[in-house]
Parts: structure tokens; C-alpha cells; sequence
């Protein structure tokens, strides 16, 4: 059943006992099948945190902040993750940022500034950006396109 699991995709140690758990496999049993598949290499919950983290933030547009929450339902360990999510730096988060503002720049269509700040502000909210970031990458992008606006003003 593991091995059916896995060559679907990674998973980690967590999910795999959940999966044998489910089926009424005893702990002891569940244990045992986990300890060798890690000992033969197909469990490792530090290169899937990290295949994880590299994939849902470049194709999805994630966060760290979201991220780190996929993960620890997921079932990895904090020290993991924590390792895992330093590959997302500070500048390519905010790269990440700016470039679904821009997209979603071009199919807004809302009629007023506040408007369009709420719902660019909240997408990136969604995703697990923080405020800070979010209306600083908000304010540059919309003077970019040349939509000036008052709202974003001041310290962020």
C-alpha cells in the first residue's frame, strides 16, 4: 500500500501512517513497514519539504507563511520545514509578489481604488504573504501601471 502510495507522488513518513492507520494496520506494524522504507531511502521528509516548498511557490505563487502551513499538516517537523523554507528568501518572495500582482493587474476590473487594493491586497493575504509586504508590493505595482493612488501612502 506504501509503495503504491509513493510512486504517485512523495509523501511524508506522517501520511504514510496516517494511510496504514486508516486501514487498521496495527502501530507496531505501521512502525516496522515505515522503518524500512526509510531505511531503503523512499521515505526522506527533508526532501520532500523541500521538492515541496521549491514547486508550490514557484507554480502556485505561495508564501512562506503558507507554506509552512502545508507543511506542518502535511506532518513534517518544524526543523524541517524551517530548513526547507530558508530556500525562499526574502527578494524572491517578493519577486513571486509582484508578478501575480502584475497578472492579476491585467483582469481587474474594479471600478474604484479601494476596490482594487482589497482584493490585490487579500489575494496575496491568501496566499500567505504578509501584510507588509503585500501593500508595499500592492502600491509599487499600481504606480508601475500608473494608477497613482493616495490610499497606500505613509509607512507600511
Amino acid at each position: 500500500m506504501c509503495l503504491r502510495l509513493l510512486t504517485v507522488r512523495p509523501r511524508t513518513r506522517a501520511e504514510l501512517r496516517q494511510a496504514l492507520l486508516r486501514k487498521e494496520i496495527t502501530d507496531q506494524v505501521a512502525d516496522q513497514v515505515l522503518g524500512r522504507l526509510d531505511e531503503v531511502g523512499l521515505i526522506d521528509d527533508a526532501a520532500f519539504a523541500d521538492l515541496w516548498v521549491r514547486s508550490r511557490h514557484t507554480h502556485q505563487g505561495l508564501g512562506r507563511r503558507a507554506l509552512a502551513m502545508e507543511l506542518r499538516r502535511k506532518g513534517v517537523a518544524d526543523d524541517v520545514a524551517a530548513d526547507a523554507m530558508a530556500t525562499v528568501d526574502d527578494e524572491a518572495e517578493e519577486e513571486r509578489a509582484r508578478q501575480l500582482v502584475r497578472k492579476r493587474l491585467r483582469s481587474l476590473t474594479a471600478a474604484d481604488d479601494t476596490a482594487r487594493v482589497r482584493k490585490l491586497v487579500g489575494m496575496l493575504a491568501r496566499r500567505g504573504y504578509s501584510e507588509g509586504l503585500a501593500f508595499r508590493v500592492v502600491r509599487d505595482e499600481l504606480r508601475a501601471a500608473g494608477e497613482e493612488t493616495d490610499l497606500l501612502d505613509g509607512p507600511l
